[in-house]
C-alpha cells in the first residue's frame, strides 16, 4: 500500500515566499492552510497530532520514524485531532506494536489530516528557526503541482492564528464528568479513590491531564471554555483547573479572563493551569502575553524550578508565552526555560494559585513534573 503511495500521491508543500518543496502525500487528500511549526520529540506522534493545542497547524516531525507502531484508541489525547496535518522525512511503515491497532495513513484519513513525506524536515526545521512560524500550504490533490501560484496566495493570504479564539472551536459544549485514572501495566486504567472534586475549564484539554487529575484523587467536572462564573461555583469545587489549549491567549482571554479574575477576588478556590492555561492566569493577574519566534514544540525541555534551583525535563507546545518583564509585583516567577529564559511558571502571592507553561501530564514525553498534581490537590485540605 505505501509503496503505491510513492508511485501515485503526488503532493506539495508551499511557503508564502514561494518556496515550494515536492513529496507524496499520504492520509487524507485535499489542500489545508495552517501555521507551520516543528516538533522534536522522538516518541508519542498519535499523542501529538491528537493534541487539540495543534489545533490550525501543520506539525513538522524531525524524528524519521513516524508511523512506526501505528494508532490506538488508547493513545488519543482528545476525540476529535483538530492539526491540520503533518509533513514528515519518510512514509509511514507498515505498523509493529502489540499495542497497534491501525495504520496511522488510515487514522488520518478518517481524521481528514493531510501528510507529506519525502521532505527534508531538518532543513525545514531550520527554515523556521531562523525565520520563524510562517503560514504554509500542503496539498495532496491531483495535479497540486500546476496550481503552484494559487497556493502561494492561499499561504500569503491566510490570516495566521495571532488574534484568533481557537479554545471555543475545540472546547467541550457541555459539561461532562471524568473518573478514568492513568494507564499501567498491563494495559488497563486505573480507578483510584477519589476525596475531591475538581472543575476543568476546557479549552482544548489534554486526555491525560483528566487522567492525572484522576489519579491523584479527584473526580472532574469539565466546563466548557465560555462557562459562567455562577456555573462553576454551582458545581461546588475544591478546586479550579485551566486546561491547555490552542490559539491566542489575548482573543480566548476577552471571555475567560473577566470570569477568572471574578473567582480569584470573590473566593479561595486552588487554581491551578497548563499551558494556555497558564497563559490566560496570566493576563488575568494582570501580566502580558506574546507571540514566540517560533514557539516549543517537543519532549526534551529542561525547566528550572527558582524556587527550588531544581532542573525537570519536561514536555512543551506552546507557541504564545507569558512575557516575563511584565509581571505585576504579587505575581511570583517560579518557573524558566533553560532552552531562552522565557517565563514557564508563576504563582500568586499568598494564594493557592499558580501555572506553569509546560506540561507535567507528558503524554508524550518525561514524567519529571507529575508531581504538579499532587500539589495541587494538597492545596485543597
Amino acid at each position: 500500500m505505501y509503496q503505491e503511495a510513492l508511485k501515485s500521491r503526488n503532493a506539495c508543500i508551499v511557503l508564502p515566499d514561494g518556496t515550494s518543496y515536492e513529496g507524496y502525500g499520504y492520509g487524507a487528500k485535499g489542500t489545508v492552510t495552517a501555521e507551520l511549526c516543528f516538533n522534536t520529540a522522538m516518541t508519542g506522534y498519535q499523542e501529538i497530532i491528537s493534541d487539540p493545542s495543534y489545533a490550525d497547524q501543520i506539525i513538522v516531525f524531525t524524528f524519521p520514524h513516524i508511523g512506526n507502531v501505528g494508532v490506538n484508541p488508547e493513545d488519543n489525547e482528545s476525540l476529535k485531532p483538530t492539526a491540520r496535518g503533518i509533513v514528515t522525512s519518510q512514509m509511514p511503515t507498515n505498523p509493529s506494536s502489540w499495542r497497534n491497532t491501525g495504520r496511522l495513513d488510515d487514522w488520518m484519513q478518517t481524521h481528514k489530516i493531510i501528510g507529506i513525506c519525502g521532505i527534508d524536515t531538518r532543513k525545514m526545521t531550520l527554515i523556521l528557526r531562523n525565520s520563524g512560524v510562517v503560514n504554509a500550504v500542503i496539498s495532496n490533490e491531483q495535479n497540486s503541482q500546476m496550481k503552484l501560484d494559487a497556493l502561494i496566495e492561499k499561504a500569503k493570504n491566510w490570516p495566521g492564528i495571532s488574534g484568533s479564539d481557537l479554545a471555543k472551536g475545540v472546547s467541550c459544549k457541555t459539561p461532562y464528568d471524568w473518573n478514568e485514572g492513568r494507564w499501567t501495566w498491563p494495559g488497563k486504567f486505573q480507578n483510584p479513590a477519589k476525596n475531591k472534586k475538581v472543575v476543568a475549564i476546557d479549552f482544548g484539554i489534554k486526555t491525560n491531564i483528566l487522567r492525572c487529575l484522576a489519579e491523584s484523587g479527584c473526580t472532574v467536572k469539565i466546563l466548557p471554555a465560555n462557562v459562567a462564573y455562577e456555573e462553576i461555583l454551582n458545581h461546588k469545587p475544591d478546586g479550579i483547573f485551566l486546561s491547555n489549549g490552542p490559539g491566542d491567549p489575548k482573543a480566548t482571554g476577552k471571555y475567560a479572563v473577566p470570569t477568572l479574575r471574578k473567582i480569584i477576588r470573590d473566593t479561595r478556590i486552588p487554581i491551578f493551569g497548563i499551558c494556555l492555561g497558564h497563559q490566560i492566569l496570566a493576563l488575568a493577574l494582570g501580566g502580558k502575553t506574546l507571540k514566540m519566534k517560533c514557539g516549543h514544540h517537543g519532549a526534551n525541555h529542561p525547566v528550572k524550578d527558582l524556587t527550588t534551583g531544581k532542573v525537570e525535563i519536561t514536555s512543551m507546545n506552546h507557541g504564545f508565552a507569558v512575557n516575563r518583564l511584565a509581571l505585576p509585583d504579587n505575581v511570583l516567577e517560579t518557573h524558566v526555560s533553560l532552552f531562552d529564559n522565557s517565563n514557564c511558571g508563576i504563582e500568586l502571592k499568598g494564594r493557592n494559585v499558580f501555572s506553569v507553561q509546560y506540561h507535567p501530564e507528558a503524554s508524550p514525553g518525561p514524567t519529571d513534573s507529575l508531581g504538579l498534581f499532587s500539589k495541587f490537590v494538597a492545596l485543597m485540605n
